[in-house]
């Protein structure tokens, strides 16, 4: 697979099946999985495997004749294969999407520095003996070593070799978009960068291990459905094993080729030949989308989650909030509010705080920093950033309790109209900001945001999957609910801090609900860790992204929804296999038992009711179908079953309906037409 199939499947569009170089590998891999260390794995399909030999072995002992007896070993092989097969085709999917992610792997040069400060001495070293806490020096043209956090300064860069997406993308230091990844190339400037990750433990090393399936851990579900089945399996063995006693008291003799092949067709072996590949293929899917699952469980909890914490900016609006107006308060000159609101934002990084330096200075006036002043950063805690000057004078800019508090604290007063003005620009959904210099306030500043067309359509989606949305920002109770009713989400979270992230999802979790949280920053990771499902931003901070359990290489806030799709895709797709292959076993049961007692017991003739022309090819029609029934399921494993918004009743509704109703029903003509083709080849 390469870069640009990458890019392709990330804006929607379902990759091949498989190349031929894929299909080779995965016909080898079907062989190399015969072992019996593999084939314990599958308690099931090693039955199956273990009753293959079983017949070889009477066969050869002159037990059974010989062309049923061979006939049935190789049915019994083949089923084996094919199940091997859906194994390593999902693998081999895998691989090729590593491949493509490996290509970024190369001999990469490092130049190490000991300071960040320019002029520093540089050491070149190969890129493999950089350790975390170095500091490196990346310059347009050049690939970055190894994965880390910008220190000093801001580039274009290029992730393709990651995304697949060949649009540069910015990242700079000292803010929530300053993670680089080894391999991406720098287009423009020069940046330093600490190095985070171990050698050999990279973010692309990671990501190749996990799509390659070698770090796949089985989900939950997984272990619980792998146990009911080798439960099942072993209770048909114990079944089949004591028939033979039994139907000695009605004067039956059992065929040991027929017991084998009744055990075959009754243990669920269709689901038990899928399940390996439905697991590898849900982490292959949800890369297919741009996001890199740290875990199958992250997935399958995706599909399970009830509540989804998103935060407004970039998620729910545009992100890009742009100061739009300054609304000074009765007696303070507009050009002092706007002196005061750009000297408060000349430090702050944020897209908000260059806009207000944008629109505070005059066309064409030079920007200077006063001398000796001190500027304070915005910080979460907080909420407000600004600058003291050397005056004496401390101007600051932030949310209006923050402001409050701040003013306070100064032994100033809140003017009445403050509060007035803050909700005129509130009630229309944009962000106010409040100036004070000292203990006066000034003003106020209009923040606007834009809600994201069709966002109020995908919430609407959530809720008929009976998921809560809950949106999360700093901005004041009125702002947020004027967003929050445009964009559709069940409930809020105003001025929030990143304690009140975690404290929302322990309560959420409290109450016995799975959480899904996104986030990019460093204040993000508490939240992160502790959501069920996190979803880590690939352009942030090097600690969100260890904490969170899922990275979307796309840094798109919004694709958590589409996380959740993938996830119920996965749990839909299991489950519909599993009623599949059950109802399958339902109507086998027909075609194997009156081959076994219409002998002995001439009234269970009546249940051939498909009229097979024999037992011995009835037998066998019911082994050719139930092997070639995995092959013809592998695509439906690896790509899914198409989802559909819906409650979970509805789901079980249409699942019973189509997988169940339809694998009880599709085994009647399928195996009477392969009756009529054995009866046509070999005779009766």
């Amino acid at each position: 697979m390469t870069d640009a199939s990458l890019s392709t499947a990330s804006r929607g569009h379902r990759p091949a099946l498989l190349d031929a170089a894929g299909f080779r590998a995965a016909v080898v891999a079907s062989f190399s999985k015969l072992s019996p260390q593999h084939a314990l794995r599958n308690p099931v399909m090693a039955v199956v495997w273990l009753g293959t030999v079983l017949c070889a072995g009477l066969t050869l002992a002159g037990k059974a004749p010989p062309a049923l007896g061979w006939a049935v070993t190789a049915l019994l092989f083949v089923t084996v294969l094919f199940a091997n097969f859906a194994e390593a085709v999902a693998e081999a999917r895998g691989r090729g999407q590593a491949a493509s992610l490996r290509r970024a792997r190369k001999d990469l040069v490092a130049r190490r520095v000991d300071t960040v400060l320019q002029g520093a001495s540089e050491a070149t070293l190969p890129a493999a003996e950089l350790k975390p806490g170095d500091l490196v020096v990346v310059s347009a043209g050049e690939l970055v070593p190894a994965d880390g956090e910008i220190v000093r300064g801001l580039a274009t860069i290029n992730e393709s070799a990651v995304t697949g997406e060949s649009a540069p993308v910015l990242r700079e230091a000292g803010t929530d978009r300053s993670g680089v990844i080894g391999g991406t190339k720098v287009l423009s400037d020069e940046i330093v960068v600490r190095v985070t990750a171990q050698p050999g433990n990279s973010f692309l090393d990671r990501m190749i291990a996990l799509v390659e399936g070698a770090n796949r851990q089985k989900t939950p579900n997984e272990i619980a459905l792998g146990l009911l089945l080798a439960t099942m399996t072993l209770t048909f063995l114990i079944a089949v094993v004591t028939l033979p006693f039994i139907a000695g008291f009605v004067g039956a003799k059992l065929d040991p080729l027929l017991l084998v092949a009744l055990l075959v067709c009754l243990i669920p072996t269709t689901i038990g030949g899928l399940l390996p590949a439905i697991g590898i293929a849900g982490m292959n899917r949800a890369l297919s989308s741009n996001v890199l699952a740290k875990s199958g469980k992250a997935v399958e909890v995706a599909g399970d989650v009830d509540v989804l914490l998103l935060d407004k900016t970039g998620t729910i609006t545009h992100g890009d909030r742009q100061a739009t107006a300054f609304h000074p308060l009765a007696g303070i000159d507009l050009a002092r509010l706007r002196e005061a609101a750009l000297l408060a934002s000349l430090a702050d990084p944020t897209p908000e705080g260059k806009s207000i330096v944008k629109l505070a200075r005059r066309p064409g006036e030079p920007v200077e920093e006063p001398p000796d002043a001190h500027f304070v950063a915005f910080s979460a805690q907080t909420r407000m950033s600004g600058v003291d000057l050397a005056d004496g004078r401390g101007i600051r800019k932030g949310a209006m309790d923050a402001i409050v508090r701040h003013v306070a604290a100064l032994g100033g007063e809140m003017p009445a109209e403050l509060n007035g003005r803050v909700e005129q620009v509130a009630r229309g959904g944009a962000t106010p900001l409040v100036v004070a210099d000292g203990r006066h306030v000034l003003g106020v500043v209009e923040l606007s945001d834009v809600v994201k067309h069709g966002i109020k359509e995908k919430f609407a989606q959530l809720r008929a999957m009976g998921i809560k949305t809950v949106m999360i920002t700093g901005d004041n109770p009125l702002t947020a609910a004027a967003i929050a009713a445009e964009a559709g989400v069940d409930d809020y979270i105003a001025e929030a801090r990143p304690e009140d992230k975690l404290a929302r999802i322990r309560s959420e979790q409290a109450g016995g609900r799975l959480v899904a949280m996104v986030g990019d920053g460093t204040n993000d990771a508490p939240a992160l860790a502790q959501a069920d499902v996190g979803l880590a931003m690939n352009s942030g901070t090097q600690a969100a992204k260890e904490a969170g359990n899922m990275v979307d290489l796309d840094s798109d806030p919004a694709k958590l929804l589409a996380v959740v799709e993938v996830g119920k895709q996965q749990l839909i797709t299991r489950g519909a296999l599993t009623t599949f292959s059950l109802a399958n076993d339902v109507s086998k049961y027909f075609a194997i038992l009156p081959a076994m007692f219409a002998g002995a017991i001439p009234s269970m003739a009546a249940l051939n009711v498909m009229h097979l022309s024999s037992p011995t090819n009835a037998v066998l029609a019911a082994l050719v179908f139930n092997a070639i029934i995995i092959p013809l399921l592998i695509p439906l494993a690896l790509r899914g079953v198409r989802f559909h918004p819906a409650g979970a009743t509805a789901l079980l509704r249409r699942n019973m309906l189509v997988y169940g109703v339809g694998g009880v029903l599709l085994p009647f003509p399928a195996i009477k037409l392969i009756d009529l083709l054995l009866a046509a080849t070999i005779g009766t």
